[in-house]
């Protein structure tokens, strides 16, 4: 008799799950979702876009992402930010990715066998980055000559380091830097650690840790201009996302927020 009920409570069992299986299946599908910014079926309906950008646009494409997301709920963007030349070397290897974005048109140039036609999204200058307050009252480049200042420079292969290199060349400015680092994020990093007295960076970089450094303008007749143009990848696998989102870069919402994050109009 109790052998009867069990094969009853079992057979019972099996139509419980069967029928509780297609619910469960049901909800299981929002649990994805609720990662990538919640709604029901955002990880399954959505387009992932892979951005390879400048290290120097890390903060405004941050914040450019989310507004990009918010307003194309579809779409959903990764970035991966770094040197421009190490971008570079990422595409001529085959990464998978969908848009580039270099803080050069040289860096640009040597893919463009790769890229749909770049367009120029904005503008940057250098400026001196030294430690808050400026305590070796470093008030122009020529004071970086001084050996007794420790100077930090991004490497010459890097689009921050070539600027400098160019800026410093035409002042006839002897300088030797205590270190030469992969990208402009980098330099930024050693003179808020205070490993350097002063550094060049992008004016946008210096105000991104405005709390930690003090910015000296260079003028304008002494400087450079870094331009960052953006293209889709041909081989992106969301060719009509790439487009749409290099297209939006160029577009009043994109342009505050790189105009709020301290880059210049293209």
């Amino acid at each position: 008799m109790s052998r009867t009920l069990g094969l009853g409570t079992l057979r019972l069992g099996a139509v419980g799950t069967a029928l509780l299986l297609p619910l469960t299946a049901a909800c299981g599908g929002s649990g994805d979702g609720a990662g990538n910014g919640g709604g029901s079926g955002a990880a399954s309906g959505s387009t992932r876009l892979t951005v390879l950008a400048a290290a120097s646009l890390t903060d405004a494409f941050r914040t450019a992402g989310a507004a990009y997301e918010k307003s194309h709920p579809g779409t959903r963007l990764t970035f991966s930010f770094a040197g421009s030349q190490e971008l570079v070397a990422q595409v001529s290897q085959g990464s998978p990715a969908d848009v580039l974005v270099t803080a050069d048109t040289t860096s640009m140039d040597k893919v463009k066998g790769d890229t749909g036609t770049p367009s120029v999204i904005a503008r940057n200058r250098l400026v001196i980055a030294t430690g808050e307050g400026n305590p070796l009252k470093i008030d122009a480049l020529k004071d970086l000559a001084d050996g007794r200042v420790k100077v930090v420079l991004a490497a010459p292969e890097v689009p921050a380091g070539k600027y400098s290199k160019q800026i410093l060349d035409r002042q006839r400015l002897t300088v030797k830097p205590v270190s030469q680092e992969p990208n402009v994020r980098a330099v930024l990093s050693k003179v808020e650690l205070g490993e350097a007295d002063a550094g060049l960076v992008y004016r946008t970089d210096a105000e991104s840790a405005a709390d930690k450094v003090d910015a000296v303008d260079i003028p304008d007749t002494q400087n450079a201009v870094a331009r960052y143009p953006a293209a889709t990848l041909k081989d992106s696998r969301h060719a009509e996302a790439a487009a749409a989102f290099v297209a939006w870069l160029s577009s009043p919402e994109a342009q505050k927020i790189l105009r709020e994050a301290g880059f210049q109009q293209p």
